[in-house]
């Protein structure tokens, strides 16, 4: 066990080591974004990477809930070209908060949304229009996604127009939405494999 641990700590070091570049230059270009939620996002993309579980690793979406509904949270990096693609308002579940988040959750039924890990998969035509199926590989945090139906669609209710009206984001039943306008081109962009990971700062 404890020369398991010392494995697992020595690659995460070495990883970190490798990103400090790579994190300094995306960050420049993703404001409002906080460093460990893009850290931690590469770190754990990386390890699903080297388990085989990532198809698309060049791409890398990053939604930190540490920021306010009422500003762009979800970040989409090419890390192959270093570069911002979007940057997007991004609702949270209605159980989760109001403009700013406090509470997720795992459970069905919840109506929160769900942090750590998932993979993109399919699209499909549903409720919400056009979306993007996700699976949760972050074990008791997000592993019920599918069984939630916790996918990434775009909504109404995402809009400068809501913020002007409620003050904040309308909110999901748990699912990350986005603005209806851009929601095809973003589902596009990083369906078939590639990681999302979703961030709150632990105490």
């Amino acid at each position: 066990m404890i020369k398991r641990f010392l494995l697992a700590a020595a690659v995460l070091c070495a990883i970190n080591a490798h990103a400090e570049p790579l994190l300094s230059s995306l960050l420049k270009q993703a404001p409002g974004l906080h460093a460990d939620a893009l850290r931690q996002a590469l770190n754990a993309q990386t390890l699903a990477s080297e388990r085989g579980l990532v198809r698309r690793s060049n791409l890398l979406t990053v939604i930190d809930y540490s920021i306010r509904s009422s500003e762009p949270r979800l970040f989409v990096f090419d890390l192959a070209r270093k570069t911002l693609l979007f940057r997007e308002l991004c609702a949270h579940g209605k159980a989760s908060g109001d403009d700013i988040t406090s509470f997720f959750s795992n459970e069905p039924g919840s109506e929160a949304s769900s942090l750590g890990l998932f993979i993109t998969g399919e699209t499909y035509i549903g409720h919400n229009g056009y979306s993007l199926k996700l699976r949760g590989l972050t074990e008791g945090l997000n592993d019920m996604a599918e069984e939630r139906a916790i996918v990434l669609h775009g909504a109404y209710y995402v809009s400068q127009e809501a913020i002007k009206v409620l003050g904040r984001l309308g909110r999901s039943w748990g699912c990350p939405a986005v603005r209806a306008e851009i929601a095809h081109k973003l589902i596009d962009t990083i369906r078939g494999g590639s990681a999302i990971f979703a961030y709150y700062p632990r105490t």
